[in-house]
């Protein structure tokens, strides 16, 4: 009996027409492209959001480490690809962290713009003062002296303790300390600051006059360049949003060096390559449970206690995983996952400076 041989759609190769997929590449015989095939095929090319997810979201939350282990022993067709899990799981974070941040920038910029107009009012009042004296230094430091102004900046301070992360010790700290007094408004440079603007003149014209010279370098250009933008616009939220929109390139260069950290103290457990799969699964199961954070905080307050406890259990979850994988003991899973994190907060510390001075320079 002859075989009818029929030529595959999608690679074109022949096979036996009784075959319901193609031998060569795969792809179903007959595959009528309907609404829900097409949705379906979108969802899985480009977020494997099959079967394979459910059955890798499980234990990636539950069982640190097992993901790895089974991908490493080759069943990588039975679970989802560690960079798939990845990709998906942190476009997902990053989603859901940038409505976050829309609402943060507004409020950054708001308050921002307030602190920024009444330091003007400031340079306004004292200005007119300083018309009766004869010394505007020493009317300058009297006004520094005054409680009045301490009061006035403590306040600001507490208004916006969740962008400058100081607590009540320190802001306390700030407003008693002799370096107070040491703050140098700068009303002459404000206002000719504010002249500079209201004639139009040009940014050229405007770093001239504020001290820069032809000699300085296009670091302390740009310095200034941004600083006028910022005065200009009085408006702070772009850094935060640039900050959040730059963290997610930078992870691509985090990711690797945490892999090469594991790969330094777990020389003999295999090649380079395991030890990023053990990362993306790692990093997987953080922007999965930031995620998860994320949803319920849109729903009901989650008490700063159990932030710290869910953030705590990150490390517990880095040494669970760390022993499965790894396979060693109890204690030298613990001391390793501890040096490890030692040795990695460094990176993410640089990595943040990084993307923050990056973020301030192109805001």
């Amino acid at each position: 009996m002859s075989v009818q041989l029929k030529d595959c759609k999608n690679c074109e190769k022949p096979f036996d027409e009784a075959y319901e997929f193609c031998p060569h590449c795969g792809q179903k015989d007959k595959d009528d492209l309907t609404l829900g095939v097409l949705f379906y095929n979108t969802i899985s090319n480009y977020f494997s959001f099959d079967a394979r997810f459910f059955k890798s979201f499980f234990p990636l939350l539950f069982k640190p480490g097992f993901l790895a282990e089974k991908f490493i022993a080759g069943k990588r067709l039975l679970y989802l690809h560690p960079a798939q899990m990845y990709l998906f799981v942190a476009i997902v974070f990053f989603f859901l962290n940038s409505l976050r941040i829309n609402n943060w920038s507004n409020q950054f910029d708001t308050q921002v713009g307030k602190v920024l107009n009444q330091v003007k009012d400031i340079d306004i009042n004292t200005g007119d003062r300083a018309t009766d004296s004869l010394n505007l230094i020493k009317l300058n430091n009297r006004i520094k002296q005054d409680s009045l102004d301490r009061i006035e900046v403590k306040q600001l301070l507490e208004e916006n303790k969740i962008y400058t992360g100081f607590s009540e010790k320190e802001i306390d700290s700030i407003v008693s300390s002799e370096n107070f007094r040491a703050v140098d408004f700068s009303f002459d440079e404000i206002k000719k600051l504010d002249s500079l603007i209201a004639k139009n003149a040009s940014d050229a014209v405007i770093y001239k006059e504020l001290g820069l010279r032809e000699e300085d370098g296009g670091l302390t250009e740009r310095f200034y360049k941004q600083g006028i933008k910022f005065y200009k616009q009085r408006k702070a939220g772009g850094i935060l949003k640039t900050f959040f929109d730059t963290i997610p390139i930078a992870m691509f260069f985090i990711l690797p060096i945490f892999a090469l950290i594991l790969k330094l103290f777990f020389r003999k457990s295999g090649r380079y390559s395991h030890h990023l799969v053990f990362s993306f699964y790692y990093f997987s199961f953080l922007f999965t449970v930031f995620s998860l954070i994320l949803v319920v905080n849109y729903i009901v307050e989650i008490p700063d206690w159990i932030d710290r406890l869910i953030v705590f259990s990150t490390f517990i979850y880095l040494f669970l995983a760390i022993k499965r994988f790894y396979k060693q003991g109890w204690f030298k899973s613990f001391f390793k996952a501890n040096i490890v994190t030692l040795l990695f907060f460094p990176v993410v510390v640089i990595a943040g400076c990084i993307v923050l001075g990056f973020a301030v320079m192109n805001f």
